[in-house]
């Protein structure tokens, strides 16, 4: 089969990471007789240098010929003067919305090879696996207004937390139909007992769950939610929360995992279904990570498994996926770590090598 996919490695660690992505897509072609035609576009600091703007026109344009999206990262310390006309984050959401990208899906599985690579107790994080089905086009990162102005009495600012019915019932929609295929438990994370626009979120939840009886759905408050994440992570299976909670608790999460690092996402611009052909960008949770880059430092793993997902949503490659899957944890297994999961008596390799021995596995 043949697949033509857009890649933006972004600014920092990203094209490092986004090679050890590419390294291992193209094992998978090989072994299993795929075609993958990679497209480059610039995204992030890197266009504002170039070109002056987070996302060029052509970019986004290439994106949309394209069967799916890999993006590494955007961002830096350069770009973060708050008084900029121009951020690298501009495009990475001009990117969501363009492209209609609603469903971000964030795995949230601890590697048993990884349990002692974390913070917390061992009995704690042992057989973590849940997902987060996290709103990505709405909310506080779009709604308006979103202004700073200046008063008689200092600046002020404002910013709007704003969902329609429909967003909602989108977004869960995708949660309930992740939960019939796992664990039939769904969790909706919200703030009713304050925000008006929650109170509508758990209004909508509970009118879609009328159409799927076999799900059993529970409501939780965004901190009470927080604090579950550490004291008890097995409790949860999907977890459905709006834009600005999501990005909160996934990076929260990631830490059961033993670092950013490891955990993959995928944007989705429709209900995720193993063996579909959805529209999707797919990356890393991570950040860019200037300080790491050209270091030979950064953990692919979690681009890798972002490709893993790619398979599966966007390619319909299921077996490929799962190769996947297979070759990260054997190599774990054979106790190799980049500097972030190290731990006692393993191997510590950089990032290339990483890429290097997970795409030997793959290759068989």
């Amino acid at each position: 089969m043949q697949f033509d996919l857009a890649v933006l490695p972004g600014d920092g660690i990203g094209p490092e990471v986004a090679n050890e992505g590419i390294k291992v897509l193209q094992a998978i072609g090989e072994r299993f007789d795929h075609s993958f035609n990679l497209h480059y576009g610039l995204v992030g600091g890197v266009a504002i240098d170039q070109l002056g703007t987070a996302l060029p026109p052509d970019t986004l344009e290439m994106c949309r010929r394209c069967d799916a999206v890999l993006l590494a990262a955007v961002g830096g310390p350069r770009w973060d003067d708050p008084q900029a006309k121009v951020r690298p984050e501009d495009g990475l959401l001009t990117l969501r919305k363009g492209l209609g990208l609603f469903a971000n899906l964030r795995p949230v599985k601890v590697f048993p090879t990884l349990i002692d690579s974390t913070n917390l107790k061992p009995d704690v994080i042992q057989g973590v696996d849940f997902i987060f089905v996290r709103e990505l086009t709405g909310g506080l990162y779009f709604a308006r207004p979103k202004r700073q102005w200046q008063t008689s009495r200092g600046r002020r600012a404002t910013d709007s937390m704003t969902y329609s019915e429909q967003e909602i019932e989108r977004i869960v929609r995708v949660g309930f139909e992740l939960a019939r295929g796992r664990r039939k438990k769904l969790t909706s994370v919200d703030k009713a007992n304050v925000l008006e626009s929650s109170r509508l979120w758990r209004q909508v939840a509970m009118e879609v769950a009328e159409y799927y009886p076999d799900v059993e759905l529970e409501h939780m408050l965004v901190d009470a939610c927080a604090m579950r994440l550490i004291q008890n992570p097995t409790y949860f299976d999907v977890i459905v929360t709006e834009n600005m909670f999501g990005d909160i608790l996934t990076d929260e999460a990631s830490m059961l995992a033993g670092s950013m690092g490891m955990l993959p996402s995928a944007s989705l611009a429709g209900v995720p279904q193993e063996g579909g052909n959805i529209f999707g960008m797919y990356e890393p949770i991570h950040g860019s990570a200037p300080r790491r880059a050209g270091l030979d430092m950064a953990n692919p793993i979690a681009t890798i498994l972002s490709i893993a997902m790619m398979l599966r949503y966007s390619f319909g490659l299921i077996k490929e996926a799962q190769t996947i899957d297979s070759a990260v944890d054997e190599v774990l297994s054979q106790g190799y770590r980049t500097y972030d999961i190290m731990g006692e008596g393993k191997t510590r390799v950089g990032t290339k090598q990483m890429g290097d021995l997970i795409a030997a596995k793959v290759g068989g």
